[in-house]
């Protein structure tokens, strides 16, 4: 029984291919009787720009999808060279490095990760044409690791990135990763976003926060290159690897462009980032939230009323002698609840937070003072230049 099944479905399946033999195929009828019949699900709308596939065409829509990503973006990455001279006690050593860039805009601004120019005396720019040109470093910001270099290009031959928003991103999302990888130029691979709102240690031994984690190839020369999603946009730079021998793992990093489009602008502007400053040098994590340590004199908290931990003196006599005793009052301190009404459970939270605003501007904290819930308005100042 079963084997006569089986015959009459393969005969079926042969007398439906003979069938369509002798007319014409299905994909080259007249469009209005291409969409009554059944198999046109198989004309699925293309991601990119709404291009159907073909069951004839060479490519999947998967492919397709990849070669309109490249397509699109190749021109706008950038092979960076460096060369500088270290010295050390007896002797002078020519170090060279390469890393990769994006194209900003048609005045020349190049982007790319700061430690790829860390140090560099002479830098230069590859385009896509294959025209090298000289850089000068226009501004780096070390905490967030993102530089902006400037070339003197014919406007014709830079093709800015289109920016996309990070704030968006799903885990599980398609990415693009395209770079310089061992000086291999214009080298794309493919991966997914492996997860979000990762931390990674700065040069200056601080947290890069909201970091990006994919599983798309990354290696040594892909450093400040861009990341795609699969409408070509600028999502990411990438930046980082986890690997104990400095080649792929399929764990990288990319720093979200939300971020870069905050520093960029600044780097241009004033050739390095001015940071607010909230006047609280020191907090603690509670069960509560992050509790505050202790305010700056004269700072932002301070002014608008915020308190940390209160030390408690008391004197006593002990025959003939005072004895003064301290203690440390840690329920007169203030814990934070929400910036701006966005809740904050870490210091970490808080942090993120207070570096998203500008300098000048008015926040509004949630506080919980002595087990009561309490609204402060606070004037963010400027943070002093490292």
């Amino acid at each position: 029984m079963k084997h006569g099944g089986f015959g009459l479905v393969v005969a079926a399946a042969l007398a439906g291919a003979l069938a369509g033999a002798a007319a014409t195929c299905w994909w080259q009828q007249p469009d209005e009787l291409r969409a009554q019949d059944p198999r046109a699900a198989w004309l699925k709308p293309h991601p990119w720009d709404g291009t159907a596939f073909d069951p004839g065409s060479e490519w999947t829509p998967e492919e397709l999808v990849n070669i309109q990503v490249y397509e699109q973006t190749n021109r706008s990455v950038v092979h960076i060279t460096t060369r500088a001279v270290v010295q050390d006690f007896f002797f002078e050593t020519l170090r060279e490095g390469a890393g990769s860039g994006s194209v900003l805009d048609r005045r020349g601004h190049i982007l790319t990760n700061y430690h790829v120019v860390e140090k560099a005396q002479r830098i230069r720019v590859t385009l896509y044409t294959g025209d090298e040109y000289s850089a000068q470093l226009v501004g780096y910001d070390a905490l967030t690791d993102i530089a902006v270099l400037r070339i003197d290009a014919p406007p014709e031959q830079l093709y800015p990135v289109n920016w996309g928003d990070s704030s968006r991103l799903k885990v599980g999302q398609r990415v693009y990763a395209i770079g310089n990888p061992f000086g291999l130029e214009r080298t794309m691979t493919t991966g997914i976003i492996s997860s979000l709102n990762r931390t990674l240690p700065s040069r200056n031994k601080k947290l890069m926060r909201s970091i990006i984690q994919i599983d798309a190839a990354l290696n040594q020369g892909n450093s400040g290159g861009p990341l795609f999603d699969t409408r070509g946009r600028l999502i990411g730079m990438n930046t980082a690897i986890a690997s104990s021998t400095g080649e792929n793992t399929g764990v990288g990093f990319a720093i979200p462009v939300n971020t870069i489009a905050r520093v960029v602008p600044q780097l241009i502007e004033k050739g390095r980032v001015i940071r607010p400053d909230v006047g609280i040098p020191y907090m603690v994590q509670t069960p509560a939230g992050p509790a505050i340590v202790a305010v700056a004199p004269g700072g932002p908290a301070e002014q608008a009323g915020l308190r940390g931990f209160r030390i408690v003196r008391r004197q006593t006599r002990r025959g003939p002698f005072v004895i003064e005793e301290s203690r440390i009052d840690r329920d007169h301190a203030d814990v934070i609840l929400a910036v701006d009404g966005k809740p904050v459970t870490t210091v970490d939270d808080f942090v993120s937070e207070i570096e998203s605003k500008a300098p000048g501007q008015t926040i509004v904290l949630q506080v919980l003072r002595e087990g009561q819930p309490i609204s402060v308005r606070l004037v963010l100042g400027a943070a002093a230049e490292p």
